[in-house]
């Protein structure tokens, strides 16, 4: 009860030098009933390394039509002995009207404000005798790139020769980009090998990545994107590491007695779905299901190793797999409980899937559960 009582004898106090028209001076309509306004703002159209200029809207509620304002840029600055301060920029003080709407914009060159980096800012401010407002403008980078990826699936490139992409964005804020993205690599950042470009639309550009791209002795491969626009040049650069072939994905599942399971969704069904694609017998071993095999698909194992399973290398198990002993059946608790395994779900190459299983626990008479790696193409990152 003190503390109301407190606040509201302080705003007496502020009222009644208001109406004495000393210092906190309100705005009243005819009728002397208080004149609540918006508070004033500014936006931006902003700036991009490939920008020549930019602007800045003011909305100032309380200035009037007509009222001239000052505005000018405050940039970081070091005045001679002293230390870094925002103060304002020499050759940027400009005078501005407000308009009907009670806005005002003004423009600067990036020469003007001497933005020359992404990352540099100024602070842009309106003063005029009833109102004021700030804007800070900063340079934006207008490359960007993703990782080298696969219908939007980052991955770490294979050493094969399936193709990738970086997508490469090229936004400047004025104006879509019509110009052209150059794009290079380098194993050593000194030697640089054009590569080329496919444009999707007025700002995306795909550039592939192989793994056939790398020198047999190196792992990373650096890349560099430019683009010019308006006399501006941004560029940006990445890089890349590439790995032996390897199973994508990593998986956990529990499949009940006469359950199924499908390993490419990772989806438990029921075994006369016909889509079941591993399905655990009453003794608990993993093999097709009745169904899906009736509808042409196929599933074989071979056994292998707890060390071939954790090095990860599907051309390894691949090959191991077409040279071992095949067999329709994986038993979970024969030999180390892992095997390689390939399902063929119809007659196109993406529909051939290889991976490995692990055994990880048995309930007698109730569930097996295992670790399965699976996903060898990269078309099999996006089914």
């Amino acid at each position: 009860m003190n503390k109301i009582i407190v606040i509201l004898s302080a705003l007496m106090f502020i009222i009644s030098c208001t109406e004495e028209g000393d210092h906190y001076p309100i705005p009243r309509d005819a009728n002397g009933n208080v004149i609540l306004t918006d508070i004033s703002s500014a936006t931006t159209t902003g700036i991009s390394t490939l920008d020549a200029e930019f602007s800045v809207t003011g909305y100032l509620p309380n200035a009037k039509s007509g009222d001239e304002l000052t505005v000018e840029c405050l940039q970081l600055q070091t005045p001679s002995g002293g230390s870094e301060q925002l103060l304002p920029l020499a050759g940027t003080q400009k005078k501005v009207t407000v308009g009907g709407d009670l806005k005002a914009t003004v423009s600067y060159s990036r020469a003007e404000a001497k933005l020359n980096n992404a990352g540099d800012y100024v602070t842009v401010t309106f003063a005029g005798k009833t109102d004021y407002a700030v804007k800070r403008v900063t340079v934006e980078p207008a490359i960007s790139t993703s990782k080298p990826q696969v219908s939007g699936v980052e991955i770490t490139v294979a050493r094969n020769s399936e193709t990738a992409y970086f997508e490469v964005t090229v936004e400047p804020k004025s104006a879509a980009y019509t110009g052209v993205l150059l794009a290079q690599r380098s194993a050593d950042e000194v030697n640089w090998t054009a590569v080329s470009t496919e444009r999707q639309d007025e700002k995306t550009f795909l550039v592939p990545i192989a793994g056939t791209d790398f020198p047999a002795d190196r792992e990373k491969l650096f890349y560099r994107f430019t683009a010019e626009k308006d006399g501006y040049t941004d560029v940006i650069t990445t890089e890349a590491t590439v790995q032996d072939p390897y199973f994508f994905f990593k998986r956990t599942a529990t499949v009940n007695v006469k359950a199924g399971l499908d390993p490419i969704t990772d989806s438990n069904v029921a075994e006369t779905a016909g889509n079941a694609i591993l399905v655990a017998t009453e003794a608990l071993a993993l093999q097709g299901g009745t169904a899906w095999l009736a509808a042409g698909g196929k599933i074989e194992f071979v056994p292998s190793t707890s060390e071939m399973y954790t090095v990860n290398n599907s051309n390894d198990a691949i090959a191991a797999f077409e040279a071992g002993e095949k067999t329709t059946t994986a038993e979970p608790v024969a030999g180390e409980g892992i095997y390689i395994f390939k399902a063929v779900t119809g007659t196109g190459a993406s529909q051939t899937y290889y991976g490995m299983i692990k055994i990880i626990n048995v309930v007698p008479n109730a569930s097996v559960t295992f670790e399965y790696r699976i996903g060898n193409l990269y078309a099999h990152l996006v089914q």
